[in-house]
């Protein structure tokens, strides 16, 4: 015997939030993407041909010939001053450099305004369906996340009124929608701020594909109308990189130091190094000439998926939406059939996807689905999607 098994054994003893987090549905598809042959569509990953490369590999030197040691020392919470001014002249409405608040991610924003803004029981509002990640920040605080009906053009105002009470805000992504591609329209918006004005909610805006449009430019953002009512969150992941991990916040000024506390709290600052290559790219209206780019690119895949979906599905009574930028569509499979269950067997004909359920606050759509089409090439889109389309018939005739 060991004098070690002697000894009593840790007992480890978790917190009650802890018993809330989840393991991210999407990343644990993602385990069985990495097998050979397998034509994915799940990842929420932009695709790696348009990271500039180039442009950062000059950054680098610029800024360790510029200020090296000072690149590579702490910095403030808040974010490196020039690279705030860059995100405050981006956005198109007047911000103050001092509202802006440089975050690890977008994601970290979204950990941020729960620490901040959630107690255990707390009502938080979220479209239906809404981001999966949102719904795995706010878990941990242990509130009441309650799910508002949404149609094609965003919130419904008539649910949002009534299920409003004592709600802490209500998270929405206005601009090509995590998981289902929508915008809402410039009439959703009016009249959902001139609500929230009403009814004195706060809103959570999060923005993260609003540059990516195919056509059009989506309308101005919720905060750009409810300044004082919104936090705005935003990241360069899908427009530079997203192993940079840095996005912003634009908060009112009275909940911005909150804010701050927060994130010293949980990392003191984001990578300072990455800020100043951030910063030296931008410098040059870099953004203006890059995003198009991807808007193409993006855009030539997403009609390659409805072009096939439109080809493979017939007879099938599947729904899907167009969407007009990002990076997603969202389809619904035809009635009795469970998307959950059916993914096995499309990961069986070489081809994933990610159940539409985890997305939804409360009562989900078992028949739902999303379907990433930017990591994709226009040959792989065409055989993932007559795959899934064979899995469905094979399904339907058992």
């Amino acid at each position: 015997m060991k004098a070690n098994d002697l000894q009593p054994q840790p007992g480890w003893t978790l917190a009650r939030r802890a018993e809330r987090m989840n393991p991210s549905v999407i990343r644990e598809i993602l385990k069985v993407t990495e097998r050979p042959g397998i034509i994915s569509f799940a990842g929420g990953l932009p695709s790696p041909l348009t990271f500039p490369v180039e442009a950062f590999r000059a950054a680098c030197e610029q800024v360790l010939s510029e200020d090296g040691r000072g690149a590579l020392q702490y910095a403030a919470s808040e974010g490196y001053g020039p690279l705030r001014e860059a995100v405050a002249a981006l956005l198109p409405w007047n911000v103050d450099p001092a509202q802006v608040l440089i975050t690890t991610g977008s994601q970290q924003g979204l950990d941020l305004v729960a620490k901040v803004l959630v107690d255990h029981g707390s009502r938080v509002l979220v479209e239906t369906p809404t981001y999966l990640g949102a719904l795995q920040a706010f878990a941990p605080m242990e509130p009441e996340v309650t799910g508002v009906a949404s149609d094609a053009e965003g919130v419904d105002l008539a649910d949002l009124a009534r299920r409003r009470a004592g709600a802490r805000f209500l998270y929405v992504l206005s601009n090509f929608q995590n998981p289902t591609g929508r915008t809402m329209s410039e009439a959703r918006r009016q009249a959902l701020v001139q609500t929230a004005r009403e009814l004195a909610l706060p809103l959570v805006e999060d923005n993260p594909y609003g540059e990516l449009w195919f056509d059009a430019p989506p309308p101005p953002p919720l905060a750009a109308r409810y300044p004082e009512g919104t936090i705005y969150l935003g990241s360069f992941s899908k427009v530079l990189s997203p192993g940079l991990r840095l996005g912003y916040m634009v908060a009112p000024p009275e909940i911005l130091p909150k804010l701050l506390q927060a994130k010293q709290a949980a990392d003191l600052h984001s990578p300072s190094f990455n800020q100043r290559l951030v910063a030296e790219v931008l410098r040059d209206g870099f953004l203006e000439r890059h995003v198009p780019t991807i808007r193409a690119l993006y855009k030539a895949q997403r009609d390659a998926m409805l072009e096939a979906l439109a080809r493979e599905m017939r007879g099938l009574d599947v729904q899907w939406n167009a969407p007009d930028g990002g990076m997603f569509l969202w389809a619904r499979l035809p009635a009795g059939m469970d998307a959950v269950q059916v993914l096995p067997h499309a990961v069986e004909r070489g081809v994933a996807f990610v159940p539409g359920s985890p997305f939804y606050a409360d009562a989900a759509d078992a028949r739902t689905l999303r379907l990433s089409f930017v990591t994709a090439t226009r040959e792989q889109i065409d055989a993932g999607i007559a795959a899934l389309a064979a899995t469905l018939r094979d399904l339907a005739t058992r």
